[in-house]
């Protein structure tokens, strides 16, 4: 069991003034973000191809223990017809995420608000989700933003691929906290500016709690689940401070660190 905490990428021009050390070169933000949070997700693999080298690269940036999120691209969740997505996955996998070794943390696959559930086309799709890469295991970690995944059909097809549905705190999406695989993905978005660590002391006590909560195998009981959740026996947990208060998301992460240590 382990416990992931932090933010979506590194490179973000107001984080020179609040976060970056002043005239720290931007060769080196990287370097420096992952020695203050313990994972970042990735965006940019959304909207392109990234070479093998430049995965190899971000890996032998950071210290051991740190791992990245990837979120997948776009060719493959954007598209009507799901089950057609295979040659995008494989494009995907065969991009060099391997490079990152024991560094590659789940797979983000992230759908439209508009995307509806359609029972059929989403078995199709989890079924052309690999196992591994060159050798490395891969998790995938599933974010629907319609309100018609909230049923026990598709919880269920989740858990047969041990697939995570992503809890999203946020104000435009449905929040769904139901735990469906050994470990859990949580992206948290109502951070606010004039918080210097984006939520309150108490907010943050209160994601401490559930953090602990869920990697000891249970399900909170302040957030709303579609069914009771089964009990597991631990999972590892990758939470991210995604958008709202952008700004103030490294110190988020850092002060649920320090709660969770």
């Amino acid at each position: 069991m382990a416990i992931y905490i932090g933010i979506g990428g590194w490179t973000f021009e107001p984080w020179r003034k609040t976060f970056y050390p002043e005239k720290l070169a931007h060769s080196r933000e990287l370097e420096h973000a992952s020695r203050q949070v313990t994972s970042i997700e990735v965006n940019g693999t959304f909207y392109r191809t990234q070479a093998p080298k430049t995965f190899k690269s971000w890996a032998d940036e950071t210290p051991d223990g740190f791992v990245f999120s990837l979120k997948a691209p776009r060719y493959a969740v954007n598209r009507r017809v799901l089950a057609e997505a295979g040659p995008s996955i494989e494009t995907f996998v065969k991009s060099g995420i391997s490079e990152l070794g024991p560094k590659l943390g789940p797979i983000l696959w992230q759908f439209a608000a508009t995307k509806k559930y359609d029972p059929d086309d989403f078995a199709a799709f989890m079924d052309l989700l690999p196992k591994e890469a060159d050798g490395v295991l891969l998790r995938h970690a599933i974010e629907p933003r319609h309100d018609s995944f909230k049923t026990p059909e598709f919880l269920a097809l989740l858990r047969k691929h041990n697939a995570a549905l992503v809890y999203a705190h946020s104000d435009e999406y449905p929040e769904i906290a139901d735990p469906t695989a050994d470990f859990v993905y949580a992206r948290l978005q109502k951070s606010v500016e004039d918080e210097e660590t984006g939520y309150s002391g108490s907010e943050l006590d209160a994601w401490a709690k559930r953090v602990e909560t869920w990697s000891k195998g249970g399900a909170p009981d302040d957030l709303d689940l579609i069914e009771p959740a089964p009990k597991a026996k631990q999972r590892d947990c990758f939470i991210y401070f995604i958008a709202g208060a952008k700004i103030r998301n490294p110190h988020a992460a850092q002060a649920l660190i320090s709660r969770l240590k």
